[in-house]
């Protein structure tokens, strides 16, 4: 019995899709209080910079496209501590550069995603991320 429950579980991770997230803590160096990250994206994919914050303290981030071989549409959302998908700061609605005072402390995730055309196409999106904590 085992062993056809072991076989039914290795069958269903070899059929379903792997999920499309990548995720990085922010670190910044001794004395800074900010970074720069890079990274790329490709279609339906995310990454998810995590940063730890306290309340009251401000966050900025800066989103650039550095290559692609799309339209280069990409965008951010700064999620807070233990939020299911629900963003505090939506790049789509509101541009690609936030400057907003954190509610409460804990690890913020700042998701990066392609949307549009170079999402469904798959193309592919190079990118920088400025980010500080004051």
């Amino acid at each position: 019995m085992l062993t056809r429950a072991l076989t039914t579980l290795l069958f269903l991770a070899a059929v379903l899709p792997a999920a499309a997230q990548m995720k990085a803590d922010v670190t910044f160096q001794p004395g800074n209080f900010g970074t720069m990250v890079s990274g790329a994206i490709s279609g339906d994919e995310y990454f998810d910079h995590v940063l730890g914050a306290r309340a009251g303290q401000e966050m900025f981030a800066e989103l650039q496209v550095s290559d692609t071989n799309g339209n280069g549409v990409i965008y951010f959302n700064i999620l807070p501590p233990g939020s299911d998908g629900v963003a505090i700061y939506n790049g789509s609605v509101d541009g690609n550069t936030a400057r907003i005072i954190l509610p409460e402390d804990g690890d913020y995730t700042i998701r990066v995603y392609l949307m549009g055309n170079d999402r469904d196409t798959g193309k592919t999106v190079g990118y920088n991320l400025d980010l500080s904590i004051q």
